[in-house]
């Protein structure tokens, strides 16, 4: 889909020769390979990722990339163009999902299952510098993960270093019930949990049904990372940047939970939406005084 529609046509032998030119051996060992490969396994674990559903990817830090440089495939694969351009990430680093990849798989075989791409000047381009063995290639949702960077670049408190694509089953479910507006579903899952004020004080984005791996959604998505904490898709999943690989967990985690008691508590009471007891504007602002953190007014009152 999308920009992979003709990528094989555009990769060449570089691919085949890098494969055989340095073992890939050690590279799984990297400290952020590990931590990439723990949050596809606790993804799995809470049921987030069914069949190839879902991606991931870590820009790396300067010192990250050259601790990799030692497992770096001789001969690079040929440059592959996605129709973008995000300078903010030009000549940098991405460790990456694969497309079509299980993520049940990764902590079994992350040479084969993840690899590190990187970006041409211009941001808009890849090349595969390591891992992805046996003619894979990024998740379909790269443009996605890489305008999401460029977007959330300048943001208080520093870049995302961690983009987190999962399918949790009753965020997915509450977007059946809920129509493709932000603030409908940020003072939802507000009201719910003070943990998800907490986990997401800047709001959650709510796209409606988009093509997987399209542009379109890829630009979308990052417009609305540009100024909240996660964005949903309509009954495709979520999209979450953080500092790190247990913050963007953290946020999905947090959000499909406080789906969960919501719907648990609508079923309870035969499915009125109304639930009776939940946080009011008051108890969300206190919440977010008590932590200093800065709450979307826009979504309240």
């Amino acid at each position: 889909m999308g920009f992979f529609d003709n990528a094989t046509d555009m990769l060449d032998k570089g691919v085949a020769a890098a494969k055989g030119a340095v073992s890939s051996v050690g590279g799984e060992q990297l400290p952020f390979v590990r931590g990439l490969c723990r949050m596809c396994q606790d993804g799995f674990e809470f049921g987030y990722h069914e069949k190839n559903g879902g991606n991931a990817s870590r820009w790396l830090t300067h010192e990250e990339a050259n601790a990799a440089r030692t497992f770096f495939y001789e001969m690079p694969s040929s440059w592959v163009n996605m129709g973008i351009s995000a300078p903010q990430l030009g000549r940098e680093y991405l460790l990456v999902t694969g497309t079509g990849k299980y993520l049940r798989n990764m902590t079994a075989a992350p040479v084969e299952n993840a690899g590190i791409v990187e970006l041409s000047p211009d941001g808009g381009s890849w090349r595969l510098v390591w891992g992805l063995k046996d003619g894979g290639m990024p998740t379909s949702e790269l443009a996605a993960h890489i305008l999401a960077y460029a977007a959330c670049a300048s943001k208080p408190g520093g870049p995302a270093r961690v983009l987190y694509h999962a399918h949790p089953t009753a965020l997915v479910a509450l977007t059946a019930l809920v129509p493709p507006d932000a603030r409908a579903l940020t003072r939802l899952v507000w009201s719910m949990s003070t943990e998800s004020v907490v986990a997401v004080p800047g709001g959650v984005g709510y796209l409606g049904s988009m093509v997987p791996g399209s542009q379109e959604l890829a630009r979308a998505t990052a417009a609305e990372l540009a100024n909240r904490a996660a964005c949903v898709w309509q009954l495709h999943g979520v999209m979450a940047p953080g500092a790190d690989f247990d913050e963007a967990f953290g946020i999905v985690q947090t959000l499909d939970k406080a789906a969960d008691a919501y719907l648990r508590a609508r079923a309870a009471q035969g499915g009125n939406p109304n639930v009776p007891f939940t946080l009011d504007d008051g108890a969300i602002r206190a919440t977010a005084a008590r932590y200093g953190l800065p709450i979307s007014e826009e979504f309240l009152g």
